[in-house]
């Protein structure tokens, strides 16, 4: 089923924290921010983030369906995985819905859960409401516990991971494209001027089920994690990100200098990203709290899930 993607107006966030590194026995710190922007030619919002601290736990939705029902089903994505995410020790043993690996952490089934549920929840929204007919949402989301990374996905919102210079996308588009260039039909060249780019083979709410993608990756300190919507990946190239990435380190500014640039190329869509960098705390925990501050400049997706 192809589906054409369009695409929740979510603040400012940046936040800071600590955690123990549990593969180097190091202390790392986390550092986050987000920043989603109209773009220069939609009128309204349909991307949507949330960053909730205490479970350093991301979420990045992309609506579809035009004028506000993108960004209802945007909105409904995000806030049905944040909250089965933060129901996890109230309920560590809810049921694990869709196919799971034997070897996956219970972080990595209840994220996988979590988006099963979201497309049941959008689903269920567009069928009782005639309105809401065609509605859907992209959405991926990263989940972190100790040195572990639990990643879970649906449609072409991308996940990426920066390491030592190099920039490898850790998610895979789930587009027409994107798929004609696995089978060789079509050039990477080719697919990124085709008219078929909004093309999607798979969205939340388009189907009473849904398949989802999830794996999980060791993370090391000085890795640089980026969620965006399609809006920047479309109008800046894979070099442009790891060079921004690489050349700010502040991550609420990196977040806005992509959102600048992808409105320098004229933004023809909603704009969202979202930065994880994790660095080796050199200095005492009381040095570091007195050198940097957090902020956070809104209310919508505020930090923390509540």
């Amino acid at each position: 089923m192809a589906l054409l993607a369009w695409e929740q107006s979510c603040p400012l966030q940046v936040w800071a924290g600590v955690l123990f590194h549990a593969a180097k026995g190091v202390r790392v710190r986390i550092a986050s921010g987000g920043v989603t922007d109209v773009g220069r030619v939609r009128t309204n919002n349909e991307d949507c983030y949330k960053i909730v601290e205490p479970l350093n736990l991301f979420v990045l939705s992309d609506g579809m369906g035009g004028e506000a029902h993108g960004e209802i089903a945007s909105a409904m994505a995000v806030e049905t995985v944040v909250k089965h995410c933060l129901d996890i020790e109230a309920n560590p043993a809810a049921k694990v819905i869709g196919p799971v690996q034997p070897n996956w952490s219970s972080r990595t089934k209840r994220l996988s859960t979590a988006i099963h549920l979201a497309n049941k929840n959008i689903f269920k929204s567009a069928e009782e409401n005639p309105d809401q007919h065609g509605m859907g949402a992209t959405l991926t989301a990263v989940w972190i516990d100790g040195a572990k990374l639990s990643i879970a996905h649906v449609g072409d919102t991308r996940a990426y991971l920066l390491r030592g210079g190099s920039l490898l996308q850790l998610t895979r588009d789930h587009s027409l494209v994107a798929e004609q260039v696995r089978r060789g039909i079509l050039t990477s060249a080719e697919a990124e001027e085709s008219d078929m780019q909004s093309v999607l083979l798979r969205a939340l709410g388009a189907q009473a089920e849904i398949e989802v993608d999830a794996e999980e990756h060791t993370l090391f300190p000085r890795d640089v994690l980026l969620l965006c919507s399609d809006g920047l990946t479309r109008m800046v190239t894979d070099p442009e990100i790891a060079g921004t990435l690489q050349a700010e380190t502040n991550t609420g500014q990196a977040a806005e200098n992509l959102v600048a640039l992808a409105n320098e190329r004229g933004g023809p869509d909603n704009i969202t990203v979202v930065i994880v960098r994790l660095e080796k705390e050199s200095k005492g925990w009381f040095s570091w709290l007195r050198g940097n501050s957090r902020k956070n400049l809104g209310s919508n997706g505020t930090a923390g899930g509540n």
